[in-house]
């Protein structure tokens, strides 16, 4: 039998080694590749962050709202701050300021205030690439403020509202998108015994322009409040400036009878 050398043994040593870790290799469980749908989210209800959220992801929104009503004009402004700890995730503060103008003889009408702040958290469970599909569950918590010119007359905080919510968004083909978001809305106010429930049902289509980022839509903004149904249609449609910048503009025609009439809002979005 031929002698092995000490070189030859140490050539079979990293042959042996190479092979080892080719087998490793092979046979290591390849990174799963998190999936990500792209959806169209309504501009006057939105979501708390992008469905399937990646990591890392903010964004800051600043909007306006005007709505016409038949005794006085609210002139409402909104801030925002959207970010996602860990995948599929997304966590947003919010904060609402409302101011009136009276165009009626009647005096009893809404005070300027911060209406809310709002803490919210979603997270996308079902997100298919194979279905165009994305599902998620999400929780919002609202505090509400009393009247600017009552701070130091009531308590602060006068009522909150608990607000659980899902989300369903579907792209059909390329271009065509639909989402519904729906829940309960529960509000107690802190100086009664009781928590008054009412429902939202949310549903929107959008049309994603080829080859951009922008897209028209339309949103129908659904209630049940105090037993009574409310329905507000919006169309909309949002500008994509730059790859962090954009713009959406909606306008808002009651369709029930209310004592709003009609109404425009705005919204600026950057991705930090």
């Amino acid at each position: 039998m031929k002698k092995i050398t000490s070189l030859n043994r140490q050539i079979i040593i990293i042959i042996a080694i190479v092979l080892t870790s080719i087998v490793q290799a092979q046979t290591k469980p390849t990174p799963i590749k998190l999936e990500k749908v792209k959806h169209i989210e309504p501009l006057y209800i939105d979501l708390v962050r992008d469905l399937g959220a990646r990591k890392g992801e903010k964004e800051l929104n600043v909007a306006g709202d005007f709505i016409n009503s038949k005794t006085y004009s609210e002139y409402a402004v909104l801030a925002e701050y959207e970010f996602a700890p860990i995948n599929r995730l997304g966590l947003e503060i919010e904060t609402d300021f409302s101011f009136y103008k009276q165009i009626s003889d009647v005096k009893d009408i809404p005070k300027n205030k911060l209406d809310n702040l709002r803490l919210s958290a979603q997270y996308s469970f079902y997100v298919s690439t194979k279905y165009s599909t994305t599902l998620a569950i999400g929780y919002t918590q609202v505090f509400e403020f009393t009247d600017f010119k009552n701070y130091d007359r009531q308590q602060l905080i006068t009522g909150t509202i608990y607000s659980p919510f899902f989300v369903a968004a579907k792209r059909w083909g390329s271009n065509f998108h639909t989402l519904i978001l729906a829940g309960p809305l529960l509000k107690h106010t802190f100086h009664t015994e009781y928590t008054n429930v009412n429902w939202q049902f949310n549903t929107s289509l959008a049309y994603a322009i080829p080859n951009t980022s922008h897209f028209v839509g339309i949103e129908f903004n659904k209630a049940l409040v105090d037993g009574k149904f409310e329905m507000t249609m919006r169309p909309q449609s949002k500008i994509q400036i730059n790859h962090v910048l954009a713009l959406g503009l909606v306008l808002g025609f009651p369709l029930t009878k209310s004592e709003e009439k009609f109404s425009s809002f705005f919204r600026v979005i950057y991705e930090l």
